[in-house]
């Protein structure tokens, strides 16, 4: 059949690769960078979205885009008490453990799994494992790179700076900045006003002929002064901007059947973020059937997560389910799935 849209599991293998090659593109490159991963044939045994990131780096690695690479991924699954890289199918019907990683030679980018109870030095131990795999594939992309010769990395045009701007901007603008970070108002709304009240202080400091023209540096520098000002400001009071210690979380409330028609409802309620979750029971005849490249399928679970753009106050059209909300609704999905009673 023709193929449509990118289908869900398409998306999050896609989000897999995403998530490790973002960090690694120079912060001043700003160029649109595309890297198409098409999955031609398979043995129908071995899971491809394993092999995906290594792919795209390889590509990249080869290419004249600049980026501080490889990276390479692997699925570490843990089947009868033993760490496997990159399970089949079957094998992985078994696992009690199963976890994808990314990384470089150096560190590790990127974690996503699902797992049965597990010890913290037993997951540690398991992303050791991978990485260990991760080296030698990104071992291998250096060598790729050497024998078909090494592509000169492009030129682009870099962000310009003005050093001395932004030694002004430090200079002004930390200790007030710091102390809107340590004043440790609760109102979210009355900091982000107080530190927008010192970045316009010091643009009035400019010369009005100026100001135009410098007001995007500015804004650039300033807000890493924020940044480092909020962050000291953590480690030296031992506590956040709105008051709380580093071990405090924010106030929680709930309230279920919130909504009378569905089989279940619940408001939850943490600070200022709210989510409002119903569920419904069906029969078997309302299970998915799941008709993806290798997997065919039926899902007796299923997980919607909305996040329509009211809830942050934007007015824009909706457009069908983006990429986030299917990534994110996946994560909660992998949460709660193994809490379901098998029947």
């Amino acid at each position: 059949k023709r193929e449509g849209r990118p289908s869900d599991s398409e998306i999050l293998t896609s989000r897999l690769i995403d998530r490790v090659l973002r960090p690694l593109f120079p912060d001043d490159y700003h160029a649109d960078v595309f890297v198409n991963v098409i999955l031609f044939s398979s043995n129908g045994e071995d899971m491809p979205d394993a092999l995906a990131g290594l792919a795209a780096s390889a590509a990249l690695a080869v290419s004249d885009i600049p980026f501080n690479g490889p990276i390479s991924e692997v699925r570490v699954a843990r089947i009868d008490g033993k760490l496997v890289v990159n399970p089949t199918f079957k094998e992985l019907e078994k696992a009690d453990m199963d976890i994808m990683v990314g990384a470089t030679i150096d560190n590790i980018m990127m974690v996503e799994g699902e797992m049965n109870e597990v010890s913290e030095a037993e997951l540690l131990d398991a992303i050791k494992f991978a990485h260990e795999e991760i080296k030698k594939q990104c071992l291998v992309q250096i060598e790729l790179t050497e024998a078909v010769g090494k592509t000169v990395k492009r030129t682009y045009c870099h962000e310009e700076n003005d050093e001395e701007l932004r030694k002004q901007v430090w200079d002004a603008c930390y200790k007030p900045a710091y102390e809107v970070a340590a004043s440790q108002n609760p109102n979210k709304h009355e900091r982000m006003d107080a530190f927008e009240t010192v970045l316009n202080n010091f643009l009035e400091t400019i010369p009005e002929e100026e100001r135009e023209a410098k007001s995007a540096l500015v804004s650039r520098y300033y807000h890493d002064v924020e940044k480092e000002a909020m962050r000291r400001s953590i480690l030296d009071e031992g506590k956040r901007l709105d008051g709380r210690t580093t071990t405090e979380i924010r106030p929680i409330w709930s309230e279920v059947d919130f909504i009378p028609g569905p089989h279940g409802a619940a408001l939850f309620t943490r600070g200022e973020t709210q989510s409002l979750t119903t569920v419904t029971l069906g029969t078997k005849l309302d299970q998915k059937m799941v008709d993806d490249a290798l997997v065919h399928d039926t899902d007796r679970f299923l997980l919607h997560y909305n996040f329509p753009p009211f809830s942050t106050g934007e007015a824009r059209p909706q457009r069908g389910t983006g990429r986030r909300e299917i990534g994110h609704g996946n994560l909660a999905n992998r949460a709660l799935k193994k809490m379901i009673p098998a029947d």
